[in-house]
């Protein structure tokens, strides 16, 4: 009979549908705040340096994060494909992180270092260039705009507040860093770094 009244009561069964389904997202998510391997960093790894930082917001301008995903799974044809599976220590200081499951073009979890910088840029230029068959996009204005770093102090600043170890000369020297620097240099050592972190055994 009690089950009876609940199934016929619309606003109870979903209020006990919210309640079970909190508890069940819970007990799921709330360990991981405690877990050092979801909250610290892989031995090794560094902050992105102001430029790879501002690399990685054209990345995200661009729409990159809309084709490729970077987020190698621990499987077996994805681990020989792209190399050592993707840990959450990698992404602690990425905010937003950009994980994703969208594999349009490739993973680049461990793209960093695997092709020379002028391949970057040919391939960013023109993918055809390099690949006849890519559905990529070219990119050829990132050559010419030179790079913005009007807002790179304030944005290393927010990182430091979110627990990027970012020191005070590296944001006092963040903009002078990036003068003469394109749009193009930005976004090719943001790809050069990523997954480097983690030595591939590929």
């Amino acid at each position: 009979m009690k089950h009876e009244t609940i199934e016929k009561n619309v606003g109870l069964l979903m209020l006990l549908m919210v309640f079970a389904v909190s508890i069940g997202g819970l007990t799921q998510i709330v360990p991981l705040f405690f877990q050092d391997v979801t909250n610290k960093p892989v031995d090794g790894m560094k902050p992105y340096t102001a430029l790879q930082l501002e690399g990685r917001d054209i990345y995200i301008r661009e729409g990159c994060v809309g084709c490729h995903s970077q987020m190698i799974r621990p499987f077996r044809a994805e681990t020989e494909r792209y190399g050592h599976y993707s840990v959450a220590g990698e992404s602690v200081w990425d905010h937003p992180f950009l994980w994703g499951s969208k594999r349009t073009g490739p993973d680049l979890a461990r793209v960093g270092a695997r092709y020379s910088d002028d391949w970057h840029r040919a391939h960013l230029y023109n993918p055809r260039n390099v690949v006849p068959e890519s559905k990529m996009p070219a990119y050829p204005w990132l050559v010419a705009n030179a790079l913005d770093s009007s807002h790179t102090e304030t944005k290393l600043r927010a990182m430091r507040t979110l627990g990027v170890p970012y020191t005070n000369e590296d944001i006092a020297g963040a903009t002078e860093s990036l003068k003469g620097k394109t749009e193009m240099d930005a976004l090719v050592a943001y790809l050069q770094v990523l997954g480097t972190a983690i030595k591939s055994k590929r």
